[in-house]
């Protein structure tokens, strides 16, 4: 019985060098592939975060001018985190809202991501509501003006 397990194991052969280089070369190339496209996932994930941050902040400030007889003079940074103290403030490490404009009539929010890419939600004296991004990095979510 023993002389079959010596016989056994010495016709078992390994990987040859060359078939070993094969599959290292293989999952080289699959690297290659993958890496440049999860690289900037990072930087889509950061405007995604900022431009749900201006959209809730865009919903607080509605929420303010109800409050305020359909006045949006108070829609201030400090009114917003006041109404919803998840709004974000501190830019360091996430995206944060910046101090916009606002009118008896109307208001800008803006969210700056940590990639600088910054995205405004403005309402017009007339009802009108446009949605702007200013691009600084081009492998983010802000490819273009508008979102």
């Amino acid at each position: 019985m023993l002389y079959r397990l010596r016989q056994r194991s010495s016709d078992e052969g390994g990987f040859t060098l060359i078939e070993l280089l094969v599959v290292i070369l293989i999952i080289g190339i699959l690297a290659a592939i993958a890496i440049p496209s999860f690289l900037s996932q990072k930087s889509k994930a950061t405007d995604a975060q900022a431009k749900e941050l201006a959209r809730s902040a865009e919903t607080t400030a509605e929420t303010i001018a109800t409050d305020n007889n359909g006045s949006y003079e108070k829609v201030t940074l400090t009114e917003l985190k006041a109404y919803e103290p998840s709004l974000t403030t501190n830019g360091s490490k996430e995206a944060a809202l910046e101090e916009g404009t606002h009118s008896a009539t109307g208001y800008k929010v803006i969210a700056k991501s940590t990639n600088n890419d910054e995205f405004e939600i403005e309402k017009k004296a007339n009802g009108e509501v446009s949605r702007t991004c200013k691009p600084v990095n081009t492998n983010g979510g802000c490819s273009s003006g508008d979102w």
